[in-house]
């Protein structure tokens, strides 16, 4: 290598490493169980930031809501029902389960990722039984896949979940949450969460949040929200975080204990309809 061209290299890759280590740490906060109740779901929509709305499918709102997401330039995502363990009440619209047949599987995503426009990705609702079956979120990696752009967030609601492992092995694009906000729905509980998300972000560079319309949710991302740059974070859009360099890791760490089953899922309170 030519002297001029070396030294040029050197110092182009100076100035990437400085760009690197002077990047703020990056959050990534999704809004679960949208699509049932318009009021919450505007109030989603109108919170500060890239904040990610992720919309059931087959629910009364849900394309008035993708829209209006869309529109606020707010990133949407297909927010499939999964079966879970346990699961009291009546089947979810656009529900996959165990029981289905290869056919039937792609028919009911179809018909899902159809009823909320403007998807970017899909992440699990639920899934505490389905995420830990191969062959079933091998069918699902496919369907993502044959979508393209789409990718996969992983509610994690089982550390037995394969999700991710099978995503990489299909190609397609993942990664897993690292906190649920409101697991606890008390306000200190929240504010607790939210500064652990912090604290993960910092570590690795990026993490993710699940939150859902609670009142007291919605009003401490209210304040929270426009405060997070000046305490050196950066909110970001998920898709933002698909190809982070530290995603690997999060591959590793899903057989790690998960840190509560989380709202939605098959021992704590069904989704939000009406909040």
């Amino acid at each position: 290598m030519m002297p001029g061209v070396f030294h040029l290299a050197v110092v182009l890759l100076l100035f990437v490493s400085q760009c690197l280590a002077e990047s703020p740490p990056r959050i990534a906060i999704i809004i679960d169980d949208l699509g049932y109740q318009l009021d919450a779901g505007r109030r989603v929509i109108d919170l500060p930031g890239p904040v990610v709305c992720a919309i059931l499918p087959g629910t009364p709102r849900a394309r008035q809501l993708a829209k209006r997401a869309h529109d606020n330039g707010k990133e949407v995502l297909l927010h499939l029902p999964l079966q879970a363990i346990e699961h009291s009440g009546p089947p979810e619209p656009g529900g996959i389960t165990l029981d289905m047949s290869r056919e039937r599987f792609a028919a009911v995503f179809a018909e899902a990722i159809e009823s909320v426009p403007y998807a970017a990705g899909v992440n699990s609702h639920r899934g505490s039984l389905l995420t830990r079956h191969p062959g079933h979120m091998l069918w699902l990696m496919e369907d993502i896949r044959a979508h393209e752009g789409l990718f996969f967030v992983d509610s994690y609601t089982t550390h037995a979940s394969v999700a991710l492992r099978i995503a990489a092995e299909t190609g397609v694009g993942a990664l897993k949450r690292d906190v649920f906000l409101d697991a606890d729905p008390a306000p200190e509980a929240i504010r607790r969460e939210l500064e652990r998300l912090k604290a993960i972000a910092t570590q690795r560079g990026h993490a993710i949040a699940i939150a859902h319309p609670y009142t007291a949710t919605l009003e401490i991302l209210e304040y929270e929200l426009p405060r997070l740059r000046a305490a050196g974070f950066e909110l970001v859009p998920v898709s933002e975080l698909i190809d982070a360099p530290a995603s690997s890791a999060d591959m590793a760490s899903a057989g790690k204990s998960v840190n509560r089953s989380g709202p939605g899922d098959s021992k704590t309170k069904s989704s939000v309809r009406g909040t």
